[in-house]
């Protein structure tokens, strides 16, 4: 039992408000500022230091000659599941249905947060940052924001990555470890879309998948939960119903033995 993957499980205790909320903000907000600035700092060393890595436009233009009607069509509709509007009505769908099978708001709520550091991360670094386009034919509407990182790869990373640990929770080993693999092919996909219609350099995706991952991650250990302890045959123990363990307790709570009467 993975300690990490399982702790919604293992410790299913409702948490007082307050102290979710402090959490958000200690073990999830703050770790991803740190977080922002090491992808503002890449991104502006990328603009102003190695002038936009203008050489990572061959890549683009390797696309761009790869282009085909079938391709094309593919890539549009792997884009559109990265847009921002199609990854906030996937995560709405998510977390309703979280909170209808486990009736724990403080787990189902994980997808959105994940979704929204890293859109806190994205929107605020590619607006610092300001990195062009790749000089190529693009086959979507450039976006308000700069190129650095990929947005729709980023949202696309962080959403799919929660739901390839919410998988985990699936008994059944076939599906899990099916399902896990198509959820995590999404954000590649979508990377590679993005690639191949003109609008990002491929630093820009890899960032992104970094962006999408770290806030995943982050908003999956927002919340303390007790992982001390499991069952002995690997099956997950809530945290109202933990076996006493300590020879003391156990010694403490045995009868005492019946003495027979002396000779």
């Amino acid at each position: 039992m993975n300690r990490f993957v399982h702790r919604y499980e293992i410790d299913q205790s409702r948490p007082p408000v307050k102290a979710a909320l402090r959490d958000v903000a200690v073990r999830a907000l703050a770790p991803a500022v740190v977080w922002w600035v090491l992808v503002a700092a890449t991104g502006l060393v990328i603009v102003h230091v190695f002038d936009q890595l203008r050489g990572e436009d061959a890549v683009d233009r390797w696309f761009v000659q790869q282009r085909t009607a079938s391709l094309t069509a593919v890539s549009g509709f792997f884009s559109m599941v990265g847009s921002t509007g199609y990854a906030i009505g996937v995560c709405v769908v998510v977390c309703l249905v979280l909170l209808w099978r486990t009736r724990q708001w403080w787990f189902s709520l994980v997808p959105a947060l994940a979704l929204s550091l890293q859109a806190l991360v994205f929107v605020t670094s590619a607006t610092l940052v300001g990195r062009t386009r790749p000089d190529v034919e693009k086959l979507d509407v450039s976006p308000p924001t700069s190129s650095f990182p990929s947005g729709h790869t980023s949202a696309s990373t962080a959403l799919y990555v929660t739901l390839a640990l919410v998988f985990q929770r699936i008994q059944h080993t076939v599906l899990r470890r099916t399902l896990t693999v198509l959820v995590l092919l999404v954000p590649l996909c979508v990377a590679t879309a993005r690639l191949y219609r003109g609008m990002h350099a491929p630093t820009d995706v890899t960032v992104g998948l970094l962006n999408g991952s770290v806030c995943a991650v982050l908003a999956w250990r927002y919340l303390r939960r007790d992982v001390r302890e499991s069952t002995s045959d690997g099956t997950p123990e809530t945290a109202g119903a933990r076996r006493t363990t300590d020879p003391q307790v156990t010694a403490s709570a045995a009868p005492a033995p019946v003495r027979s009467p002396s000779a």
